[in-house]
């Protein structure tokens, strides 16, 4: 599982012309699966989220997260975010999960994190336009095999 992460000042998705999801002030994460991805990565991620200290406090140090500022998240799939691009110039798309599979992870990602915050999201396997208002920008990319290979960091 990957992740990239933005701090915005607002965000939405659109499909078709129609906004479906957005948020003010929070978080933008575009979501990406590999083949084997666990379960386990799922609820792991989601605590890491919420709760990375990525917002300023009173003396403009990163000290808050998502929830101590009572943010909002904007969950985007983004399958290509598990391409690889090392060999030749067009990305190979044979570690990305099965649709199916990662549409379920997904959808799971999404439930596991509403239960802590305000959550949007776009749609799985949508065309999708996305707007990022950044904030700083302030953008961070997390991979979940780095991070959780020994246990939650």
């Amino acid at each position: 599982m990957k992740v990239v992460i933005q701090r915005v000042k607002e965000g939405k998705v659109k499909v078709n012309g129609e906004t479906v999801g957005k948020i003010e002030k929070g978080i933008v994460v575009l979501v990406g699966f590999e083949k084997g991805d666990i379960p386990s990565f799922l609820e792991k991620m989601a605590d890491k989220i919420v709760n990375l200290r990525i917002f300023e406090d009173s003396e403009g140090k990163m000290n808050l997260s998502l929830k101590d500022i009572k943010g909002e998240l904007l969950l985007v799939p983004n399958f290509t975010l598990a391409a690889d691009c090392k060999k030749g110039r067009r990305p190979s798309f044979q570690s990305s999960e099965n649709p199916e599979i990662a549409k379920n992870m997904f959808d799971k990602f999404v439930e596991i994190c509403r239960k802590q915050i305000p959550v949007e999201t776009g749609i799985f396997g949508a065309e999708m336009e996305v707007y990022i208002l950044n904030d700083g920008p302030v953008t961070f990319i997390l991979d979940s095999r780095e991070l959780f290979q020994g246990g939650l960091s």
